[in-house]
């Protein structure tokens, strides 16, 4: 069995974080890991309470994963503090661990800042540049390359732009596009477009959390990234359409629709 290691803050009502990729790692049919770095005090209607994990803490489950069950891929997800990111980043190259997700959980999806400048730093210098690919929304992109993005040209230059500075690829997540909802896949000096298909959901927490496991579920099976990339958005897009409808505010998905 293939298996797929999660790293990020526990989400306790289940619909995001480390809860969303397990439930997505075991739709797929493969084994789940996790390396929490944080709890969290939320639900559907926001987040009301962050506990961290010690950097030394995260090491130490890093350790323990690799030197037992080694992960034939990495996903990461939020991450707020530097020096969480640092150790991390030193703990894959380490372990020379391969396939790696990068979501890179910068901004809300309301556009509002969730990292200070030093753990912004971290990520754009230690972690992203470990990333097969990375997943940016319209928001995170906006931060890594700099400049406003309004439409799928800009969206491309971005893409280019912000690949300059990382060796893997770039998947922007063009949802809030005002032209379009596709998503952007640049890889190798290539860009290949996926037609997004807007699904009437309101409930759509965990969305960003759920394509990127699925993306790393499909590079733990030797799938190229384009490859992973259609299947995680048939499964994302299979998961809303389901039509789950739980809490009083932005609901989870169906993660085990295809059970």
């Amino acid at each position: 069995m293939k298996t797929v290691l999660s790293i990020a803050g526990s989400d306790c009502s289940g619909g995001a974080g480390i809860q969303s990729d397990i439930k997505t790692i075991t739709a797929h049919k493969l084994y789940a890991m996790s390396v929490i770095t944080a709890m969290t005090a939320q639900n559907t209607t926001g987040v009301y309470g962050v506990q961290e994990a010690t950097p030394e803490f995260v090491a130490q489950q890093i350790d323990c994963v690799f030197n037992d069950i080694r992960p034939d891929a990495v996903k990461i997800g939020m991450v707020s503090n530097a020096e969480i990111i640092k150790i991390i980043a030193a703990k894959l190259r380490e372990y020379k661990a391969e396939n790696i997700v990068v979501d890179p959980v910068m901004v809300s999806t309301s556009g509002s800042v969730l990292l200070n400048e030093n753990a912004m730093d971290a990520l754009k210098n230690e972690l992203l540049p470990l990333g097969t690919v990375i997943t940016p929304n319209l928001h995170e992109a906006v931060s890594l390359c700099g400049y406003e993005i309004k439409n799928s040209d800009d969206m491309l230059k971005a893409a280019k732009d912000i690949s300059e500075n990382i060796s893997g690829a770039v998947l922007i997540k063009g949802g809030h596009l005002e032209d379009t909802a596709d998503d952007l896949l640049y890889e190798n000096n290539w860009a290949t477009w996926f037609k997004g298909e807007r699904v009437d959901n309101p409930n759509t927490h965990g969305t960003g959390c759920t394509l990127s496991s699925a993306i790393a579920c499909g590079l733990a099976r030797g799938f190229s990234v384009e490859e992973s990339v259609n299947c995680a958005k048939s499964y994302i897009t299979g998961a809303l359409k389901a039509g789950l409808d739980l809490g009083k505010g932005s609901g989870p998905l169906n993660h085990m629709y295809i059970l």
